[in-house]
């Protein structure tokens, strides 16, 4: 198995996400509040180059928890490529870990479910993974319709805190603890590239 550096992962993938996804500027969040700074997270995600960095460092994290999920995912479509890089990478480390994808809504039709990828869901252990949470609502709607399906949520993960309230929220709502990746503050703290600036919102 080829070794990699844990540190340079998260270097690399800092490097890409503060040139393709961090944007400043004024922005109106889905929350409603304002921010001078906004991470478009999938430009990053989706991109082939950060796809096995994500997949790497969300396992290390997952690892240094002690968390062994049998799966993970989230609220599609934020959650949905790094829950792709986590299954894939897992390979490689010889345990594989499963991808599942959270609807918003359940199929009109067929067996109408919320939960996809998985046939049996009762039972499973899961990590819930988002990309960007600020107040936790997406990753706290995963965590219901994962439960609701009878999985045994064992924490979450997310590539950027904005640092808006989402780990006490889960915490108190769920019990569930919420890692992260990234935080804004951190990103504050880099030197963010001069095209990423927008004027307006």
């Amino acid at each position: 198995m080829k070794v990699f550096d844990p540190s340079k992962d998260v270097a690399d993938l800092k490097r890409i996400l503060l040139s393709k996804s961090v944007r400043t500027g004024d922005f109106t969040l889905v929350s409603g509040q304002k921010s001078d700074i906004y991470v478009d997270s999938k430009l990053t995600t989706y991109a082939a180059e950060a796809i096995p960095l994500i997949g790497r460092i969300f396992l290390n994290k997952i690892e240094a928890r002690g968390w062994f999920p049998e799966a993970v995912g989230g609220l599609t479509l934020g959650a949905d490529p790094i829950a792709f890089a986590v299954a894939r990478e897992s390979v490689d480390r010889g345990r594989p870990v499963d991808a599942f994808v959270v609807r918003k809504e359940p199929k009109k039709h067929g067996m109408q479910r919320f939960i996809e990828g998985l046939e049996e869901t009762q039972g499973r252990k899961v990590v819930i993974i988002d990309d960007v949470c600020s107040t936790g609502g997406s990753t706290a709607q995963a965590i219901e319709r994962a439960a609701a399906a009878g999985m045994q949520i064992l924490g979450a993960i997310c590539l950027v805190d904005r640092e808006m309230g989402a780990a006490a929220s889960l915490k108190a709502q769920f019990g569930c603890e919420l890692e992260s990746v990234f935080t804004l503050s951190g990103l504050r703290g880099s030197p963010i590239p001069a095209h990423t600036t927008q004027a307006g919102g």
